[in-house]
């Protein structure tokens, strides 16, 4: 009994082992699919191009960008200010591979908008040809 009591190292032996299930655990339940540079939530489908439906309702989509994106890091806003829609849009002031995105709520759903930076939004047209007479 006194050798249990005296040896520290079955205790850390425990907390190492309790640690690394921890970070497993922690790493499986956090694998976000990352559309156009945009972490989106588990479980969201896609119902457009750069539309998501977040499984989620507002309030917790909203916490859930809270927490991949910060709010001094990406600057938010409010959109709308009608009865029966809420929305806010999230600024990318990095200008990589998305502008920006919109969280926005109507008819009990909640929706993600991709935001494309303008050079990715805009059709490239070929240059026109001179006609020939």
């Amino acid at each position: 009994m006194t050798q249990r009591l005296d040896r520290l190292q079955r205790a850390f032996y425990k907390a190492r082992r309790f640690a690394a299930v921890a970070a497993a655990v922690v790493g499986l339940t956090a694998q976000a699919e990352v559309v156009g540079g945009v972490q989106l939530p588990d479980g969201s489908q896609r119902v457009g191009e750069n539309r998501y439906r977040a499984p989620q309702d507002f309030e917790e989509t909203v916490k859930y960008y809270r927490a991949v994106y910060s709010v001094g890091s990406y600057p938010r806003r409010s959109i709308v200010n009608q009865p029966g829609v809420k929305a806010v849009h999230i600024s990318n002031p990095s200008g990589r591979n998305f502008a920006g995105l919109n969280i926005y709520e109507a008819n009990d759903e909640v929706r993600i908008y991709i935001v494309p930076l303008e050079s990715a939004a805009k059709p490239k047209r070929a240059p026109a040809k001179p006609a020939k007479k």
